[in-house]
């Protein structure tokens, strides 16, 4: 007997975040445990770009810049930055913001992630960056990073390069993110499950396996109807 839909179809969970967002960072890994968490529910994870600072140019700026511009000090943004040193830690993860020097656009970063899509590596690729970030406080903003990012995800190197050096998909990750926004997204991590229920923040794994489970629920009532 051929199974059905619900049975077939993996459901969609659309992540909408950026690479250097620390809670999208978290938020990402507790996904991840939620899923593991559910075994009996296929899902198929979509990455999403958002720009989290769009005013930072395309070549990035310095750190104490940034955290003094966007936080008034550098100084203010340490005191709550062992929170999320803590929480990071809590989950198996490593934020060293003491090792970031550069804050980066994170234009390219999305595009390396949308093209790391079609081999089933954006997960791979996004995971990487953050990495990268987060814990060994690499520059985003330099090529020579990330073509090393894209090779070691599975791209072409020499290929990455020179799709980096043009406008390839600017327009494409510009335009969904600003969607985002427009749709009245205005913090992130923000999970989609299904079409039929949003999550904002960084919500425990117990929080999003439960969102899993009524996602599921409602799209086999809604496909029940349908077939009625």
């Amino acid at each position: 007997m051929p199974k059905s839909p619900v049975e077939t179809d993996a459901l969609a969970i659309d992540v909408v975040s950026d690479v250097v967002c620390p809670w999208c960072f978290i938020g990402k890994r507790r996904l991840e445990n939620a899923v593991a968490s559910r075994p009996d529910i296929p899902v198929a994870v979509r990455f999403r770009p958002y720009f989290l600072n769009p005013w930072v140019p395309r070549e990035g700026i310095s750190r104490i810049d940034y955290l003094t511009t966007k936080f008034g000090s550098v100084e203010r943004y340490n005191q709550n930055a062992q929170r999320i040193v803590a929480v990071a830690a809590s989950e198996g993860l490593t934020y060293a913001p003491g090792l970031i020097k550069r804050q980066p656009n994170t234009l390219d970063c999305h595009r390396l992630i949308l093209w790391a899509e079609p081999a089933g590596d954006a997960a791979r690729m996004k995971q990487h960056l953050m990495d990268l970030y987060f814990t060994h406080g690499a520059d985003l903003s330099d090529r020579d990073v990330l073509v090393e990012a894209a090779v070691h995800c599975g791209l072409d190197g020499d290929r990455t390069r020179a799709l980096l050096a043009t406008d390839t998909d600017v327009a494409t990750v510009e335009q969904a993110a600003n969607s985002a926004k427009d749709s009245g997204i205005d913090g992130v991590p923000f999970f989609i499950f299904g079409g039929v229920l949003a999550v904002s923040g960084a919500q425990s794994a117990d929080h999003l396996a439960a969102a899993i489970e009524r996602a599921a629920a409602e799209r086999e009532k809604q496909l029940a109807q349908a077939t009625a």
